[in-house]
């Protein structure tokens, strides 16, 4: 099993297509390590065991019967529980969607289902995907193996541990204002968000409809990119996908390069609010970008200190419109509906106990930012400095080919570090913030350990919207010149469970 584990989803995928392992034998593994650990990390919502056999047996029939298989064919995935799944519960971290049961699959995961890829089960994360933490899930936190008294990053921390816990090579996130990037970069792994609109949104339960994003999550540069093509392309479902050829991501994956690209460093990406020695490890990243044959380009982007005073305008006041559909009469929780109530009165007691605190002071904050007298104030101000981000990512695209930073200020903190400081809590997304106010692709992998704490640091590359396949040329390259430096990935470092 331990074996089995340990392989990336790429080998997997081979060894299946050779004959070499069965999907059955690469599922059981998978599902005996979620048997023996996830009692102590609380990556997974629900497994869909019986589910996920009978997906790795259908692999295996085909194989059997001489078809060709996909590039992921029998290799398990663990998903963020916000994507529609058809039999199995979708509760997107909340009580509100407790024992609800999707009549129909998200899009994504029926892509996922064509490809023959085995989904294991649905992951935790924080409640409507609203946090940095994993901690407003309504089901209890999940661990970061690295510490599993420390965060795994949100809102989708339990694809992240997944992940870093080898009890999935791969995972999907969502992610509005960094919640690919974010988990990723405290777990040492690697996360994707696509341009926005490059991968189709229909069955995502919304949060921020301008903002939201799925993409793809693994442990290599690579399976990402592998991933990243099973989910993209356009969808007539969905009013925002783009209708455009899916950017060469595999390809460029690859074939990592950075020789003769220009490579953007953002003065307002430090500051007060940065740790030491994520800001060592990153400076250390651009010595290598510039090793290894890029140009680095200082970049000068002043609305960008403005991002996340805009994104908490923007994403509460859309959230309080998405989050109006949860009224007691449709589906989900139903509380007070004793003959004696009004339609009102049962909604107020459902959403009373239905939505965390979390999710409450958002809606709060979006309804007054929306109210009459305040809109152009509040709103349409964050709108026109969101205007003001994009413009100054725009001029910078036209310097430079990617943008890199720290992915977050700090590594992985406490578990109830930060838990009732909502503002300390909204500065760990200071640097993804601008691109989903953008738009833009940008991604996170490894760079090192914090010397501090010896947590992971996350590397984050910034690329221009339907240029993805820019993120994976340079990631690979950064990533092999990292294994080459240490001899291993650096995840082989996370302590065992």
């Amino acid at each position: 099993m331990t074996d089995i584990i340990k392989l990336t989803a790429a080998e997997i995928a081979a060894k299946i297509a050779a004959g070499d392992l069965t999907a059955v034998e690469v599922t059981e593994a998978h599902l005996a390590r979620i048997d023996a650990i996830d009692e102590k990390v609380h990556a997974f919502l629900h497994v869909d065991r019986e589910g996920a056999l009978a997906q790795a047996r259908a692999v295996d029939a085909k194989r059997a019967a001489g078809e060709k298989l996909g590039p992921l064919a029998g290799v398990p995935l663990a998903l963020k529980d916000i994507f529609t799944t058809e039999g199995i519960p979708t509760t997107v971290g909340s009580k509100i969607l407790e024992g609800w049961i999707p009549p129909y699959d998200a899009t994504l995961t029926r892509k996922l289902k064509e490809a023959d890829v085995v989904i294991l089960g649905k992951t935790n994360m924080d409640e409507f995907a609203m946090g940095s933490s994993t901690e407003n899930s309504a089901y209890g936190p999940t661990g970061n193996p690295w510490d599993l008294t420390r965060i795994p990053g949100g809102s989708g921390g339990g694809s992240s541990a997944a992940l870093a816990s080898y009890e999935a090579p791969l995972a999907i996130g969502t992610d509005t204002g960094g919640s690919i990037r974010q988990p990723a970069a405290v777990t040492g792994t690697v996360g994707v968000k696509p341009t926005y609109g490059g991968v189709s949104r229909y069955g995502m339960v919304a949060f921020s409809s301008s903002l939201d994003q799925g993409g793809p999550c693994a442990r290599t540069v690579l399976d990402a990119a592998l991933l990243h093509e099973v989910i993209a392309g356009h969808d007539p479902l969905d009013s925002t996908s783009i209708d455009a050829p899916v950017p060469p991501v595999v390809e460029a994956a690859r074939n990592g390069s950075v020789e003769g690209m220009r490579v953007g460093v953002v003065k307002q990406f430090r500051g007060e609010h940065y740790q030491a020695g994520v800001m060592q490890r990153f400076d250390e990243a651009v010595t290598l970008l510039k090793g290894l044959g890029a140009e680095i380009v200082e970049l000068d982007c002043p609305s960008f200190d403005l991002g996340l005073s805009a994104y908490y305008l923007i994403a509460p006041s859309e959230c309080s419109s998405n989050l109006a559909r949860f009224d007691a009469m449709r589906y989900g929780l139903r509380v007070g509906d004793d003959g004696t109530k009004s339609a009102e009165e049962v909604t107020a007691l459902t959403r009373e106990a239905g939505f965390g605190d979390e999710v409450k002071r958002r809606v709060i904050l979006g309804t007054y930012a929306l109210s009459s007298g305040y809109y152009d104030a509040y709103y349409g101000s964050a709108q026109k400095v969101r205007t003001l981000i994009k413009q100054d990512f725009d001029t910078s695209f036209e310097q430079v080919d990617v943008i890199v930073s720290p992915t977050t200020p700090t590594t992985a903190f406490p578990i109830g570090e930060r838990a009732d400081d909502p503002m300390a809590m909204y500065l760990a997304d200071l640097c993804t913030i601008p691109t989903n106010l953008a738009g833009n692709a940008a991604m996170s992998l490894p760079c090192g350990l914090a010397p501090e704490d010896n947590l992971p640091v996350g590397l984050q590359i910034i690329a221009p919207a339907m240029k993805d396949d820019r993120l994976y040329k340079v990631g690979a390259a950064v990533e092999a010149a990292f294994v080459e430096k240490w001899g291993h990935p650096l995840l082989e470092e996370a302590p065992s469970l």
